[in-house]
């Protein structure tokens, strides 16, 4: 199906959304215009107080969905009006909704993301596709990471082994064999990228993120809180794997320093986070993916310099790029992925890949909403 699509990706960093206007021709896509509506501060804390805490009310949680249903309603039609389009010539929107709660290792599995793909719908005259995790957890898988369907379509070589890392407020990774070997596409959480830095600079210093990484810059590792946090069971386990700010969070952060005689200075915590964030990434690429010769790198922690030059000073030989090299910003690859998911919707393609979330086949993802 060739067209233009809107994806819309709100993660878990829940510091806004990300809109994109993309236009499909054959196997291809290119981003035609994109769009940033950042959360009033207001709403960002509801919605990491509703992500981080138990006792969640539901009148809170509904009413939540349907604020963020109307403010992805809105950046759906500016993305729409920048790109010099207008709704009926989009053939239907990818909204992932904001994660609030993921918990694919329960008893009973679960995944709930909010923002009213029905109020979507209605206020934009645009047929949504939404609620794309469901189905394959439903199936036995993780429900996450979704994006290596769309790596993979879009950043396979056939010349290299390759490995995509999307550095959100969780970090994942796409192991992308070359295209001629015939391997299977693999890819999971590795860890925190953004989330624990995010926490404890807003913490300390009331800030949303660390600019650039300047102020982990500006500190020293402390090795001890390094090897605490490394040594939590998650780093370990075999993928499929997936995760989030319900794990890792202030209140994990805070248990690990608890174990610690020392006081440690802020800004050498603020290292030892980015620090940990690399090391976790690296680790996972050599156990995983040690042929490997390329990395390319996505999401917003793509602006972290600082956390860009430890990756590259650790992986050493491996060539690190975001994926400007091509030819998608990298702060627009995840919003792209869920143009891409709700045009395999619409073509009735699988949009899942097994071998990443551990479903037990490649299933459908998302329901169709029309107004």
């Amino acid at each position: 199906m060739e067209g233009f699509f809107v994806g819309l990706m709100t993660g878990t960093s829940a510091d806004g959304i990300d809109a994109a206007l993309v236009k499909f021709h054959g196997e291809k896509c290119a981003i035609l215009a994109t769009h940033y509506h950042k959360y009033p501060l207001s709403l960002r804390k509801k919605i990491l107080a509703v992500a981080e805490v138990s006792n969640d009310r539901l009148d809170e949680v509904a009413t939540l969905d349907v604020m963020l249903g109307e403010m992805l309603a809105v950046a759906t039609l500016s993305v729409i009006e920048r790109a010099g389009l207008v709704p009926s010539q989009v053939h239907a929107i990818g909204s992932h909704g904001q994660t609030i709660r993921h918990r694919a290792d329960w008893q009973k599995p679960f995944t709930v993301q909010i923002g009213d793909p029905n109020t979507i719908a209605a206020q934009t005259g645009v047929r949504v596709v939404s609620d794309f995790r469901r189905m394959d957890i439903a199936v036995g898988g993780q429900g996450a990471p979704l994006a290596p369907a769309f790596h993979h379509a879009m950043f396979e070589s056939e010349t290299e082994a390759r490995v995509v890392l999307n550095l959100g407020g969780i970090a994942n990774i796409t192991i992308l064999p070359t295209a001629l070997s015939g391997e299977e596409v693999t890819g999971f959480d590795t860890g925190p990228a953004n989330c624990l830095m995010d926490a404890w600079i807003s913490a300390v210093k009331q800030a949303p993120f660390d600019e650039c990484g300047d102020w982990a810059a500006s500190g020293r590792v402390n090795q001890a809180l390094l090897d605490q946090c490394l040594s939590d069971p998650y780093f370990s386990l075999a993928p499929p794997k997936s995760t989030g700010r319900e794990y890792f969070n202030l209140t994990w952060l805070q248990a690990h320093l608890s174990q610690l005689k020392d006081d440690i200075p802020a800004e050498d915590v603020q290292t030892s986070l980015c620090e940990l964030t690399c090391r976790s990434i690296t680790r996972a690429i050599e156990k995983h993916a040690p042929r490997a010769q390329h990395l390319i790198i996505c999401g917003g922690g793509a602006n972290n310099h600082f956390l860009i030059q430890r990756l590259s000073e650790m992986l050493g030989a491996m060539r690190v790029e975001t994926s400007r090299v091509c030819g998608i910003e990298p702060s627009w690859v995840e919003a792209a992925a869920f143009a891409w998911l709700a045009r395999q919707r619409l073509c009735r393609k699988p949009g899942n890949l097994p071998s990443v979330t551990g479903a037990k086949r490649a299933v459908l993802l998302g329901g169709i909403y029309e107004s």
